[in-house]
């Protein structure tokens, strides 16, 4: 079998796998391992490459970002953060046309800095922002549309879970990574509110709603109590990697620190809280590692068949142009999106598409944050956009169906292609910061 047929097989394969329910790791080290068993009709070949893909990659000292961050947005979670944050921005938005949508992407802005997590925005928002849109008359669909949509904003800005994951496939400072998110993470925001305006403007059945003019101003010492313990975690993580004082790793350390005394202040946290929480990051941990492990046997068992290099002669026999390579990437993305979580699709892709965009003198940071960007517009398509399903397991009203969270998710999801489009195009607004 040619290379070609060898990647194709193997891709094919781990979808099928997965669609009738095999673990995502499972697949990826399965279909590798046999793969590069039968090329090289060795066995104990296959068994060493799989103890050292085990070995170089979960045992590196950045790893420790994952724990760390993840126990620092579980704790952040519990303290009520992001219902603060809400509660601020509503009463800021609360006399414009779908000002409570505006205000639900503000507050998603805001607690992605401090949680790095889509799957906490979206149960978060879920629970307070629905509820307050439903009671202003707007329209379901825009309701849970516009959480689902701003929920990816987890994803982009740091710190990102996803983010960590590709600079350790990638071989890229996370540290970096997480800077490089920060302006296309604002600017998806910003492109968010001016969508929800232009829909109040344009389609205003779409939207619904009444102005709240009952809201009263929070009072300047009630917007303080709510604001600044989000604005220091953020000034403590974020200004600690952008000075140079603090590691992504000891950042994570002073953020989960600080996150836990900000629960203990205000009495949000019991033993068993603080004891679930542990649970929940270990279980969160093992499967991102899990799944690194996985994506490290899968590059490696590409790069013995001679994968990459295959596929980047071919491209450039045919003489494909940046846009076009671009172009097949984005629409490999969006396809897998429909059948698999972020983290897979990232796992899978970029070790086929590193190899062409290295020789091009392009950024391996930019290209991140134009991977996770294109990877997260599958979490708001069927039929595994996960945050489509988060929300409408937490809202747990008949009365809105998944169908509903998928339409309403959809104008969303046109808007993060839009951009995914300017962070292609102009790779400054990725590494501005850096």
């Amino acid at each position: 079998m040619t290379p070609i047929e060898i990647g194709s097989v193997s891709v094919i394969a781990i979808i099928i796998l997965i669609y009738i329910g095999v673990y995502i790791p499972v697949a990826l080290i399965g279909v590798s391992f046999v793969s590069i068993w039968l090329m090289r009709d060795n066995f104990d070949l296959a068994m060493n490459l799989l103890k050292i893909a085990v070995g170089d990659s979960v045992m590196e000292y950045t790893f420790a970002t994952v724990p760390l961050f993840t126990f620092m947005g579980l704790i952040v979670s519990k303290a009520g953060l992001g219902s603060d944050i809400y509660d601020v921005m509503s009463t800021g938005f609360r006399r414009v046309k779908g000002g409570i949508g505006m205000a639900t992407v503000g507050a998603n802005a805001a607690f992605a800095a401090v949680t790095g997590s889509s799957i906490a925005s979206a149960s978060v928002f879920s629970k307070v922002s629905v509820p307050q849109m439903l009671h202003y008359g707007y329209n379901p669909r825009f309701a849970v549309g516009v959480v689902a949509g701003s929920s990816v904003l987890g994803m982009i800005i740091p710190p990102s879970a996803m983010l960590i994951i590709y600079s350790f496939v990638a071989e890229q400072s996370v540290g970096e990574m997480f800077l490089a998110g920060i302006i296309p993470g604002l600017m998806l925001a910003v492109a968010y509110v001016a969508a929800i305006w232009a829909m109040g403007r344009f389609t205003p059945g779409f939207v619904g709603g009444r102005p709240a003019d009952e809201y009263e101003l929070l009072p300047w010492s009630e917007i303080a109590s709510k604001t600044l313990p989000t604005i220091g975690l953020i000034t403590i993580v974020l200004g600690g990697i952008y000075t140079g004082w603090l590691t992504p790793v000891e950042a994570g350390a002073a953020g989960a620190l600080a996150g836990l005394l900000i629960a203990l202040v205000r009495r949000k946290i019991s033993l068993r809280g603080f004891w679930e929480a542990l649970l929940e990051t270990g279980h969160i941990t093992a499967t991102i590692l899990f799944l690194v492990t996985a994506a490290s046997i899968y590059s490696r068992m590409l790069g013995l068949a001679g994968l990459p290099n295959e596929l980047a002669d071919i491209l450039a026999g045919n003489q494909a142009s940046f846009w076009t390579i671009m172009a097949l990437y984005v629409i490999m993305m969006l396809f897998l999106g429909t059948l698999l979580d972020t983290a897979s699709i990232i796992l899978i892709v970029v070790p086929l598409f590193l190899p062409l965009i290295e020789p091009m003198g392009m950024s391996l940071v930019w290209f991140g944050i134009v991977t996770v960007v294109g990877a997260e517009i599958g979490l708001l398509t069927p039929p595994l956009g996960i945050s489509c399903f988060v929300i409408k397991a937490t809202l747990n009203d008949d009365r809105i169906k998944l169908k509903d969270v998928f339409l309403g998710a959809l104008p969303f999801a046109a808007v993060m292609l839009a951009v995914l489009i300017l962070l292609i195009e102009f790779p400054i607004l990725s590494l501005a910061l850096l």
